[in-house]
């Protein structure tokens, strides 16, 4: 946007002085050169403060600054529509999945692009071994000083910022940045300026001491006829019928995504096996770690690998650490950068990241919807928690999630037994993370049971509340509470969120994979065409709903059929490996 005075009448410039000073508080109207145009536009600038971080010095001008330059790529219609074919069991290409090789050939950027790029940072000292390319072409992340990056994205002025769950700080902007308008047309955005990473994770129950004691005391291995208090791998492979079920195939793999300082203990998964993995073959150790994981164990991390290697048992497992690799860096955009550059990667992800929509550039996330789609066509699975706020509330609406609402993703809601003392059915948790969109359009494979449950679902809040043609979600759901781990050789009750779920469903879906796989068949890839086509392959959750806006702080009900708090329902495991094995 441009801010513009006029001085043809009193009331005219009244006007626009109004809507300068709107914008203005926007952060819309940073000032820039004739010629320049903002790449990117944060609409609440203040986003940082409302999460938790704190500004501190401004970095001095020597000092270093790592960028990633999401180029243009080539050829998104037709990507997007190999996406959907190979997505879809209705479609005769489905499972024909593309090499990165044949992914690169079809939307790596155009040689102008790489040149006009290039010429560009050039021109402001930095030269071609200061960046790195993927191999897939279309990004590029470049060192250079702060007085450099400050003078190629004019506007932007990097401090240092600190969050009280974090050790190491992050540096970024708090002004918008505008480049070339000559640059403008090659880029989407440029990473490490604007994003701020999300800092969230699992929780704990709200239980009393004596509750946690009680439970501590009743809550180990037993037999399954016993009772239990509390969720651990044989209540899970109990409730969605994996029975001993374990991977075979060598081709198989999975992978956790962690960030921000979330390490595992190799320990407190030999711990934990040892207390709750007697009943079911498993591997002991981690296949492979990549990045860093040198520090005290998380609860993200504990949580997420014990569960996905205790689900999906005796497939290769793969800890796939961000960090950072420096201050300037974003630790989800790195993932996804880093997830491009390896020609072969498991075949599920599970990923316990989210971050507030509206608090992210659009075309940020229309970029990170095609990765999305990169990864699909690949025949890779991601699978994210839908979060743990419910359906959220900002300003009397609901405040969806991303990548929770993009509808390139499998999203995992939460639910809990009805019965804490029997493996019994579910109902919707209050903490499940679901709703509707405000960005992204409803996709065709949930058409039919979202108009479904807006006519006929119980408790419809008013649409004022949330946009009821967005994308719905999440698409599937599974326990989320009072899940045990071990934590830094302790066992830990009581630990609960869509954190929980999302690996728990992930080790299922890796042993879907595997049954395919030893039919001749390929990986499931994208799941939500599979799951929406083959509901009846789910327990159907019915009762429950998450927290929001409305009266006694309620958001949306669960109803029959797909809703948007636990979507579709649980895992029925053999329900869906018939499903999975009679398609093509």
């Amino acid at each position: 946007m441009i801010c513009t005075q006029s001085s043809s009448s009193m009331m005219e410039g009244v006007k626009v002085v109004v809507v300068a000073f709107f914008l203005a508080f926007l952060g819309l109207c940073s000032s820039k050169p004739e010629g320049y145009v903002f790449l990117e536009h944060r609409h609440n600038v203040e986003a940082w403060r409302e999460d938790g971080w704190e500004k501190h010095d401004r970095l001095s001008p020597s000092e270093d600054v790592f960028l990633t330059f999401a180029l243009k790529q080539s050829n998104l219609e037709s990507l997007e529509r190999y996406f959907w074919e190979v997505s879809d069991p209705r479609s005769s290409e489905y499972g024909n999945h593309f090499s990165l090789s044949n992914l690169t050939r079809l939307i790596a950027p155009s040689q102008a692009t790489l040149a006009a790029v290039k010429a560009w940072l050039g021109r402001h000292g930095v030269r071609p071994s200061d960046c790195m390319t993927v191999l897939t072409k279309d990004f590029m992340t470049c060192q250079m000083s702060c007085e450099a990056a400050e003078a190629i994205l004019v506007g932007a002025k990097f401090y240092r910022f600190k969050h009280s769950k974090l050790s190491r700080p992050v540096i970024r902007s708090v002004e918008h940045y505008s480049v070339p308008a000559s640059v403008a047309s090659h880029l989407d955005f440029v990473g490490g300026v604007l994003h701020f990473p999300a800092v969230n994770g699992p929780s704990f129950s709200r239980l009393s001491e004596e509750e946690i004691v009680d439970s501590m005391e009743s809550s180990k291995p037993q037999d399954k006829d016993q009772i239990h208090i509390g969720v651990f791998p044989s209540v899970l492979r109990e409730r969605y019928n994996v029975s001993d079920t374990v991977g075979t195939h060598p081709n198989n793999s999975q992978s956790v995504a962690q960030f921000l300082e979330q390490y595992f203990n190799p320990g407190d998964l030999t711990e934990f096996f040892t207390l709750f993995g007697s009943s079911f073959k498993h591997l002991e150790k981690m296949t492979e770690v990549i990045g860093p994981d040198s520090g005290r164990s998380g609860i993200e991390a504990s949580l997420d690998t014990q569960y996905i290697m205790s689900i999906g048992a005796m497939v290769p497992t793969w800890f796939w650490s961000t960090g950072g690799r420096h201050e300037s860096q974003e630790p989800f955009l790195e993932w996804l950068v880093d997830v491009s550059n390896h020609p072969k990667v498991p075949w599920v992800h599970s990923v316990s990241y989210s971050d507030n929509e509206d608090t992210l550039d659009v075309d940020y996330m229309n970029r990170i919807n095609v990765e999305f789609q990169k990864a699909g066509v690949r025949g890779l699975t991601f699978l994210f928690a839908s979060g743990d706020n419910g359906a959220g509330c900002k300003k009397k609406k609901f405040r969806p999630m991303y990548p929770s609402s993009s509808p390139y993703v499998t999203t995992v809601g939460g639910t809990a037994f009805n019965d804490p003392f029997t493996v019994s059915g579910e109902y919707a948790y209050e903490i499940s993370g679901g709703g509707f969109s405000n960005v992204f359009p409803r996709p065709s494979y949930q058409t039919d049971v979202v108009e479904n449950y807006l006519k006929t679902g119980p408790h419809i809040p008013p649409t004022s509340y949330f946009n009821p043609n967005g994308r719905g979600f999440p698409d599937i759901a599974a326990l989320c509470n009072h899940f045990w781990i071990v934590n830094n050789l302790v066992p830990v009750p009581g630990v609960m969120g869509t954190s929980a779920s999302t690996p728990t469903v992930a080790g299922i879906i890796s042993l879907i994979n595997d049954a395919r796989l030893n039919n001749n068949k390929s990986p499931l890839g994208f799941l939500n065409p599979f799951l929406y086509q083959n509901a009846a392959g789910m327990y159907d959750v019915t009762t429950g709903h998450n927290e929001g806006c409305l009266s006694e702080d309620t958001g949306f009900y669960a109803a029959t059929g797909w809703d948007p708090v636990t979507g579709s329902g649980s895992p029925n495991f053999p329900a869906l490996v018939k499903a999975a094995i009679s398609n093509q």
